[in-house]
């Protein structure tokens, strides 16, 4: 099961790491937290059929307690910061930093998990996520007010507060995955997070209708590639698989995202010299965040 879920995991990376690409293709008229809100809003609507015509998703769906759904809920909510926060970074800055940074959570997800999920962080551990908090400073900073450079202050942080939501979305997916499955669990957060941002929409008036017709198809694109192939697989594997663990495979998205942004022609975004330096030893510090930590 463990070369399963970790297998499953790359696939759910490499699947994750197309939606910087399809948000920053879509026109740049349309809101980021539009696409926010569709991007979920479609996937909840691909998991419905399953859950629909599953007896025994319906039945343990039904018979989730309540302290469990407003656990629940709140990952909901967490999941709906998130992606109002990154999608929204990607209008101000660009898709490696962006991507790096969101991707920064096992820093969080380390100490975190070794105090609630009683995972144990060691001394390569916390050294780990020292060297990581250098690397954010010098992406962040070092990109700050270049002229010319796509990468801004703003976004940046966009994308840090984006991580940080992504980083307590895993801890407590990995806490109540080991109790409900993985259909109900992402059938119940998605459509508590679509209801989140549809609300985060009304308040910060981003349009909910009117969205072109390419748009709404790169949307429902990202949210079958990367929501079902990405999130729902992710979310799969953390049933097996450490919080700290699953954490680290997401450095991948940076990496694959970085590629793609500088290979595709419209795109062809080339990352700075700082986001390459603060990316690589950020890339260090997570390695050694989650050193000697078992597979389990």
């Amino acid at each position: 099961m463990k070369n399963k879920a970790l297998l499953t995991l790359f696939i759910s990376v490499l699947s994750a790491s197309s939606a910087a690409i399809i948000i920053v293709s879509c026109d740049e008229s349309t809101s980021k937290l539009t696409i926010a809100f569709y991007r979920l809003f479609f996937t909840t609507l691909l998991i419905t059929p399953i859950v629909l015509f599953n007896k025994n998703i319906r039945e343990e769906i039904k018979k989730i307690e309540r302290s469990t759904f407003i656990l629940l809920f709140l990952i909901g909510g967490i999941l709906a910061t998130h992606f109002a926060f990154w999608i929204t970074s990607l209008e101000f800055t660009s898709v490696a930093s962006s991507v790096i940074l969101v991707t920064a959570h096992p820093i969080l997800v380390g100490p975190v998990s070794h105090f609630l999920l009683k995972e144990k962080l060691t001394i390569f551990n916390l050294v780990g996520i020292m060297i990581s908090i250098t690397g954010v400073i010098i992406l962040v900073y070092g990109n700050y007010d270049i002229s010319g450079n796509i990468d801004t202050f703003g976004g940046n942080i966009l994308a840090i507060l984006g991580g940080i939501a992504a980083g307590f979305y895993i801890i407590g997916g990995r806490k109540i995955r080991k109790n409900v499955s993985v259909f109900s669990y992402a059938f119940i957060v998605y459509a508590i997070g679509t209801i989140f941002l549809f609300f985060i929409c009304l308040f910060f008036n981003a349009p909910l209708y009117g969205i072109g017709t390419k748009d709404m198809g790169l949307i429902f694109l990202m949210a079958l590639i990367a929501g079902i192939f990405g999130h729902t697989l992710y979310n799969w594997s953390l049933e097996y698989v450490r919080a700290s663990i699953a954490s680290v495979f997401l450095l991948g998205e940076p990496f694959f995202s970085t590629i793609f942004a500088f290979l595709i022609p419209w795109i062809h975004q080339i990352p700075s010299e700082f986001t390459i330096l603060g990316g690589s030893i950020i890339f260090l510090g997570i390695y050694l965040t989650t050193r000697n930590n078992e597979n389990t």
